[in-house]
């Protein structure tokens, strides 16, 4: 049985009006933001697709930026890459006319001077930067240079000229993910790019009865080597080649001392992991404790160098007149030097390729998640007009429907 008071139809009225006024409002809202979900509760399973689709274009659209950023890195080193090929092609001419022994000392010195002002370009290129200020070839250190010349005084010249170049960047490379899981590298390692040779290093220390005194780790050309006490020099050769790392170890037959060597033109980059002191014992690493690369115990014989050192080595034997070494391996680490910036470009080109179908795609697929996140939020225009119009006729309607059925109190008689 229902109570009929006094104030009971007063209150049903406005508990009434206030929904359709919520309805009113929630309608509105819908239009002007054309969103139909104000709210979780009003469409949950689309609101869970919704935040799904959203997160998916977030990350598509990062993508298309990141792939454009590394486009634009990658044109940055290929013009300078192309330049260094120009600049070792010409070095190469004039490597050829020099070995020739057809010249005086007087041309053979003037041929040494180009070659040493294009060594000073080839510096410039190597420690280029690009539009945004960033290194393109000292791996993840981009904001110093990578190269450091060292000046001398060599016979033929007047004044200093570079007489040794180090690299001081590091052999990561800064990456960025261009697809989920998916990335390529921003910038180069210049030890890599702008190397002549396979790198070897010759202990002097006998390590036939080598054997690890207790746990530990080396690094080689960035990858971890766990060692376990008691292994001996096979041991450890059988692990290193085992690593994935880009390099091949071997005992010297002659001093049975180890030996590491590089299986692609670049600079190795050996060191021990904490606590660790293999390396050192082997004679392969310096007791002073400096970082990759001049860490090489001072006993140890390296051999391969830089393309910087190839030129340095061209332009002295040019100035000597020296003209066997000049058509032997002075021109010889010319075409290993050319050889390696020419493969060097050969992977930009696929990463260029890769990266424009990655462009492709995702800007294919921004569309159609786009109109797949339309769909679930979308308010359909018509559909709210209409509905908002049917609400104000009822809400007028209910309102004076309830004026007239209110009854009067006895305020009304007072006035």
């Amino acid at each position: 049985m229902q109570r009929v008071s006094t104030n009971m139809s007063n209150d049903d009225m406005q508990y009434y009006a206030r929904q359709r006024e919520s309805r009113l409002l929630n309608t509105q809202n819908q239009i002007a933001s054309q969103n139909r979900i104000q709210s979780l509760r009003d469409d949950p399973a689309a609101a869970a697709h919704a935040t799904r689709h959203s997160s998916y274009l977030f990350r598509l659209n990062r993508y298309s930026k990141n792939i454009e950023t590394a486009q634009l890195r990658h044109r940055e080193s290929e013009v300078y890459m192309q330049e260094a090929v120009s600049i070792l092609q010409r070095v190469r001419e004039l490597g050829l006319q020099g070995a020739q022994g057809t010249y005086t000392r007087e041309d053979t010195r003037a041929m040494a001077t180009e070659v040493n002002q294009l060594l000073n370009q080839l510096v410039e290129s190597a420690n280029a930067k690009g539009g945004d200020g960033a290194m393109l070839f000292a791996g993840d250190r981009t904001q110093a240079a990578p190269f450091r010349a060292i000046t001398g005084r060599i016979e033929g010249f007047g004044e200093p000229v570079i007489a040794q170049v180090q690299y001081l960047g590091t052999i990561s490379e800064n990456q960025t993910e261009v697809a989920e899981g998916s990335y390529v590298p921003l910038n180069f390692a210049g030890n890599r790019v702008f190397w002549a040779e396979n790198q070897q290093i010759f202990s002097s220390v006998d390590a036939t009865g080598y054997v690890v005194q207790e746990d530990a780790t080396i690094l080689v050309d960035g990858q971890e080597i766990q060692l376990r006490t008691g292994d001996s020099i096979s041991a450890i050769i059988a692990k290193i080649n085992d690593s994935g790392a880009p390099v091949r170890a071997r005992l010297d037959p002659i001093q049975n001392s180890l030996v590491i060597e590089s299986t692609a033109p670049q600079q190795l980059w050996l060191d021990d992991g904490e606590d660790g002191r293999v390396l050192r014992d082997l004679g392969i690493l310096s007791e002073r404790g400096n970082p990759p690369p001049m860490n090489i115990a001072p006993a140890a014989r390296v051999f391969g160098g830089s393309m910087f050192d190839a030129l340095i080595n061209l332009r002295d034997r040019l100035a000597a007149g020296d003209t066997i070494n000049i058509g032997g391996r002075a021109l010889g680490g010319i075409d290993s030097a050319l050889d390696n910036l020419l493969g060097r470009l050969g992977t930009l080109g696929s990463y260029d390729e890769r990266l424009r179908l990655a462009l492709e795609r995702t800007r294919t697929t921004i569309p159609q998640i786009t109109a797949r996140y339309s769909n679930e939020v979308d308010v359909d225009m018509a559909e709210a007009i209409t509905d908002l119009r049917m609400l104000e006729h009822t809400h007028r309607a209910a309102l004076g429907a309830a004026a007239r059925i209110i009854q009067p109190t006895l305020l009304d008689f007072l006035r």
